[in-house]
Parts: C-alpha cells; sequence; structure tokens
C-alpha cells in the first residue's frame, strides 16, 4: 500500500528548526484529520500520511517542502495545488525584532482555522498585530485580515511596506492612514488596504489602540477568527486603565503592563465577544509566565471551548532559555 511522504521545508531559525517535525506532524493531523508518523528514509526525515489525504490541506502545511508518494522502495514525486494568493515573499521580506516566525505564524492560523466551522473566506482578526506578520498571512491564505496595535508607528510602516510590495508586484490595490476620532479625541491614524488578485478581493484595516479596546475601535463587527502571539513577558504596549504613571508611561497615562496573564484575563471575554458563534481563537504565549490550565481556564470564563484533541495539545516547542511556546485554540458555541 502507498503513502505520502512530506519533506520539510528547512527553518532558518534553528531552534525551531529543531522541533518543525513534531509541531509539522500535529499540524498535519489536525488539517488532513490522519494519522501522521516521523519517518526516516536514506538518512532523510519526512512525515508519512495516509495517501488519500487532502491535497489543499497538504500544500497549505506550514512546514511543507515537497510531496512524495512512496511505492515500495520508490518516492515519486506528487503535484499539491497552489493555494496561496500571494507568495512567500510578502510575509518573509520585512526583518525586524521581534518578528514572530513566519512559519509558525501559517502554523497559528491554520490550526485556528481548522477549529472554525466556516473554511473560509474568513475575516481574522490579530489585536496585537504589531507590524502585520498574521494580517499578512491571512491575506496569504486568502482570508481578509484586522489588527489593532498600540504602536501607531508599526502601522505606518506596514502601509509603507503594502504600498511597495503591492505597486511592485503590480497588484490593484488601495492603501490609506486615515485619522480616528473617538468622543472628539483624536486616536491617531488607521491602516486601511484593499488589494484584487486573481478575482479575490481582499481588505485589511488596522487601529492603533489598546488590544483590550479591540470592541470599542471595531464598533459592532465580528471575526471568523481570532490569531494571536501574545506577549512573552516584555512590554506589549498595552496599558493597565486606572494606573498611574510608572515605567515610562507619559503623564495621565496608565503603566505599560508587562503580564501575559492579567493582559489575556483583561482582553479575552473582549475578544470573545467579538468573535462569531462557530469561530476560533488561537493564542500563542509563553507557558513559563501562564501555565496552559490557567490559559484554558480563562478562556471557559470567557465563554469559549477549549479545543483538547491531541494535535492541538503536541505543538509546544522552545524559542530559548525562558521562552517556551505553546498554543491554545478555542471555539465559540
Amino acid at each position: 500500500m502507498s503513502s505520502l511522504l512530506v519533506l520539510l521545508n528547512p527553518s532558518a531559525n534553528r531552534v525551531y528548526a529543531g522541533q518543525v517535525a513534531a509541531i509539522s506532524a500535529a499540524e498535519l493531523a489536525a488539517l488532513t484529520g490522519t494519522d501522521v508518523r516521523q519517518v526516516t528514509v536514506a538518512g532523510v526525515p519526512y512525515l508519512e500520511l495516509d495517501a488519500s489525504a487532502d491535497a489543499p490541506a497538504l500544500a497549505r502545511c506550514s512546514g511543507r517542502l515537497a510531496v512524495f508518494r512512496r511505492e515500495g522502495e520508490l518516492l515519486r514525486p506528487v503535484a499539491v495545488p497552489d493555494t496561496d494568493l500571494f507568495d512567500d515573499d510578502l510575509v518573509t521580506i520585512p526583518k525586524y525584532p521581534g518578528k514572530t516566525n513566519e512559519q509558525f505564524t501559517r502554523l497559528m492560523m491554520n490550526l485556528t482555522l481548522a477549529a472554525a466551522e466556516r473554511q473560509g473566506p474568513l475575516t481574522v482578526l490579530d489585536p496585537l498585530c504589531g507590524r502585520g506578520t498574521t494580517l499578512l498571512t491571512a491575506w496569504t491564505l486568502g482570508h481578509n485580515a484586522a489588527g489593532v496595535d498600540a504602536d501607531g508607528k508599526a502601522l505606518h510602516t506596514l502601509a509603507d511596506y503594502l504600498r511597495s510590495y503591492l505597486r511592485r508586484k503590480r497588484i490593484s490595490h488601495r492603501v490609506s492612514m486615515d485619522p480616528v476620532r473617538r468622543e472628539g479625541r483624536s486616536l491617531g491614524r488607521k491602516l486601511d488596504a484593499s488589494a484584487t488578485v486573481n478575482g479575490t478581493e481582499l481588505s485589511l484595516t488596522a487601529y492603533p489602540g489598546d488590544a483590550r479596546t479591540s470592541a470599542d475601535l471595531f464598533g459592532r463587527k465580528t471575526f471568523d477568527a481570532i490569531v494571536t502571539d501574545a506577549p512573552y513577558g516584555v512590554v506589549h504596549g498595552s496599558r493597565r486603565a486606572g494606573g498611574t504613571q510608572s515605567g515610562g508611561a507619559a503623564q495621565g497615562q496608565a503603566p505599560r503592563a508587562r503580564s501575559a496573564a492579567a493582559l489575556l484575563a483583561d482582553a479575552l471575554p473582549i475578544w470573545a465577544r467579538q468573535l462569531r458563534s462557530g469561530g476560533a481563537i488561537g493564542i500563542a504565549w509563553n507557558t513559563y509566565s501562564l501555565p496552559r490550565s490557567e490559559l484554558a481556564e480563562l478562556a471557559r470564563n470567557a465563554g469559549l471551548t477549549p479545543v483538547q484533541s491531541e494535535p492541538y495539545l503536541a505543538v509546544a516547542h522552545r524559542v530559548d532559555s525562558a521562552i517556551h511556546r505553546d498554543l491554545l485554540v478555542a471555539r465559540k458555541p
């Protein structure tokens, strides 16, 4: 009986590359609903799965480099469909400190969307979007994107990059930075962008602001999925309401919170209200600062149901000596 072998794409991040086989095996199991095994052929590691596995699911896998059909001692190349709307350089070109690993961002997106009842095209929110790695990954996979970030300069940087990239690729687009006012007060400028690729029109909107105010910024708008990489115990740009000046906060502003636990306790009920029924949320975080059991309880308190099946419990991995990253995915009934 034949099977499929997936050759893994080497990661530029050496620490991540050493763990990508186990992580991608869990991802493929969730995407295809089949058993995935780590095997070695002629000294080369592969992921092996049933030959009937869904081809588009294989194409979306974050760690896939190539696919082969195993027939006895022979490996025959298998063509998989090109499901991405953009070249991978949309996500990989920007380089900056603190950027989330592009492969892991795609894995976060894949696992979260696999848990959602609707399969696309969807609208994905990242309430801690930074310079937009998650937003650009959503576009690559053919989904609309929305974001919030406290650093208005990051949104300007993303706007400049989108203009340059889309112009160079000769893709029909519109990118603008528009003033935002609430109750007579200026909040800065929001990013509004759209692009049409192969007849598909995509939108991207990102507001400057605190992650805990995303519901106020987007009003009644709801989302099919929320995908975000929570802070790892460093300053993340959100401010605790009612605080006093400290730690470099400006006069009249609350001090920046460094605790992922405090942020998520405050924000999860807000994000849950922005999620449509049947939608899913995926949160990556540092387990050294917040145990998985406690984050799962925060999700339940917000009315969400954590996904506890095996593939979703097998993606935890080391980032560095101070960060052990995991992904919690939860559904909204």
